[in-house]
């Protein structure tokens, strides 16, 4: 489908931009920078004044994101590079699982996001960091965005509770899994070569527990589902006392920072995408149901829509409402498991088929990406 003309880059206004991104983590990142490369005038909005602050992400990074986006760039020391995955039942018996040349990259998050502002910058996007979202109005061809001036297109890459969402009228996240994870800087695990991942429904009913080794120590969170009307906070202090010597992580260490919110995990939000406002990232629901991994998906899709923001006003192409729509993952098979797992998640089967074959290929299936949306 071809532009009548009224839509392209040579019509654009002499003042205001191409795109606003609000929101300047992975998705927001990869919208901004996609279509900054195709010389769209971007400006990205990011309520931090520090990228790397209060930080809600986990900052591992699967293989594909470090092999086939600009992720690749990460410099190596912010980086370490995990082969294993250390599956334990809730009576701490564990398997140790791997695939032949896969791995995980734990972060330094604060660095990596610090890093990403540089590239947004580099790729001469318009990084208006302490600049929070807080409104915007519809106007002829885009919007009037409070902060940034006339927008062709918004996008919204504002987490889970998104801000853009609510005032363009999208579709918004309403099931969630609550996290909270504890930095400890310095520590060391004694098998700090694993992703060590703990299931206990007392802990963590409908997610699990985890402890990592990171460039700069470890990190050690654990989730559960959000249930709105019985907010329940995950009890990580308790978690650790009995998960902490299983998993090799030292004793009497006080942790440093803490992170904490919500992470979606029911799949992508109806009505993402209308009226030039597009949801990405979290604030789309672009999150894997099952294992609430989120980057890898997110920097693609919002990748997607910075192409397609360009596409549409560069070379009059299809709308890029209806791009951002086709290219969300739909997590089917996904998604049911978060319904059984929801509802029939019990302690003793992982105890008694923990060594099991069929348990350990469901198991490889989550964790090695042999998936399918």
């Amino acid at each position: 489908m071809r532009s009548n003309g009224s839509d392209t880059h040579d019509a654009t206004t002499s003042s205001g931009f191409d795109l606003v991104v609000v929101g300047a983590s992975f998705a927001g990142a990869a919208c901004a920078i996609a279509a900054a490369q195709r010389g769209l005038r971007v400006c990205v909005l990011e309520r931090k004044r520090d990228p790397g602050d209060k930080l809600r992400t986990t900052g591992i990074i699967v293989k594909e994101a470090a092999e086939r986006t600009l992720l690749n760039q990460v410099p190596a020391p912010l980086t370490r590079r995990i082969e294993q995955v250390r599956l334990y039942a809730p009576s701490l018996r564990q398997v140790a699982l791997a695939a032949p040349g896969y791995y995980f990259l734990a972060t330094d998050t604060p660095a990596v996001m610090r890093w990403l502002a540089g590239q947004l910058r580099a790729h001469g996007v318009d990084l208006r960091l302490g600049c929070a979202f807080t409104d915007a109005q519809r106007c002829d061809h885009g919007w009037q965005v409070q902060g940034a001036g006339h927008a062709r297109y918004l996008v919204g890459a504002d987490g889970a509770r998104s801000r853009v969402a609510r005032r363009c009228g999208l579709g918004e996240v309403r099931q969630f899994l609550y996290g909270i994870e504890y930095e400890f800087p310095g520590a060391q695990l004694a098998s700090p070569d694993a992703l060590h991942c703990f299931i206990s429904k007392r802990y963590a009913p409908g997610y699990i527990g985890w402890l990592a080794q990171n460039p700069t120590g470890v990190q050690a969170g654990l989730a559960l589902r959000h249930d709105p009307a019985n907010a329940r906070v995950p009890d990580i202090d308790g978690f650790l006392l009995r998960v902490g010597i299983a998993g090799g992580l030292p004793r009497y260490l006080k942790p440093g920072h803490t992170r904490a919110g919500l992470i979606p995990c029911s799949g992508p939000v109806f009505d993402m995408a209308r009226d030039r406002a597009i949801l990405t990232g979290d604030a789309a629901g672009i999150v894997s149901p099952v294992t609430a991994g989120g980057i890898h998906a997110a920097w693609e899709h919002g990748w997607a829509v910075g192409r397609a923001v360009a596409a549409h006003l560069r070379d009059g192409d299809a709308a890029p409402e209806q791009v951002a729509i086709a290219a969300a993952p739909r997590f089917r098979a996904k998604r049911a498991l978060r319904w059984a797992y929801d509802r029939l998640q019990f302690d003793w089967p992982f105890d008694l088929l923990l060594h099991s074959p069929p348990l350990r290929w469901a198991a490889e299936q989550v964790y090695f990406h042999k998936r399918r949306n």
